[in-house]
């Protein structure tokens, strides 16, 4: 019999390496929109500045704007992990302690920056309130595994629907408060943990 030739070419990317350019499109689209602004940017120079087509930018994310969705998210399923593994008993506010609280992060995009650009960017602005809008449903599982009910409960939906508008509530203000001179790179991070903080006890009330 004669052997069936495969396909040649590169072989297929693992889910790992994907999430991984994805990060990298990611990081590329936030430095050239802090930079040169959104308008300017074309899907030409973030695959460039990644080392990337512009074909393969877009076969990851339908328009340039979609591009920061990962950096997005990643703070978002970082909440949605610590709701799942808040204890009854433990105070909301610590339950997010190792989410807001790092020793030292490695130097990346200014996402503060990018947070502030959606006050003025309705693309970059649809895509942050659709990451939250998204997010609610993961929340609203957490709370109600936590609290041990059933799916169809409407109080982990409204529980869940207070802390992500709190939350993104936090992170926008913070966000758009001006950088205090010399302030230092551990500055920021510690601002908004506090602002967090601050979020999570006004609504700790109702989640209990």
């Amino acid at each position: 019999m004669t052997a069936v030739r495969g396909r040649t070419g590169r072989p297929p990317l693992t889910d790992e390496r994907k999430a991984a350019v994805r990060l990298e499109i990611a990081r590329a689209a936030v430095d050239l929109f802090v930079a040169q602004g959104v308008a300017a940017t074309t899907g030409e120079q973030i695959g460039r500045a990644v080392g990337v087509s512009a074909r393969t930018v877009w076969r990851y994310f339908p328009t340039k704007e979609s591009c920061v969705r990962p950096l997005f998210s990643t703070g978002i399923d970082a909440v949605a992990a610590a709701l799942r593994q808040w204890r009854p008993g433990r105070p909301l506010q610590e339950a997010f302690d190792d989410v807001w609280i790092a020793d030292e992060e490695p130097a990346g995009p200014d996402v503060g920056a990018l947070l502030r650009l959606t006050r003025t960017e309705p693309g970059l602005r649809a895509v942050w309130l659709q990451a939250h809008d998204e997010a609610e449903p993961a929340f609203a599982r957490a709370l109600a595994e936590r609290a041990g009910l059933p799916d169809d409960d409407v109080r982990p939906a409204v529980w869940a629907a207070m802390l992500n508008a709190a939350l993104r509530a936090a992170v926008e203000q913070h966000a758009h408060r001006p950088v205090e001179p010399g302030s230092g790179p551990a500055a920021p991070r510690a601002g908004l943990a506090a602002a967090l903080r601050t979020a999570a006890g006004l609504v700790a009330a109702g989640l209990t």
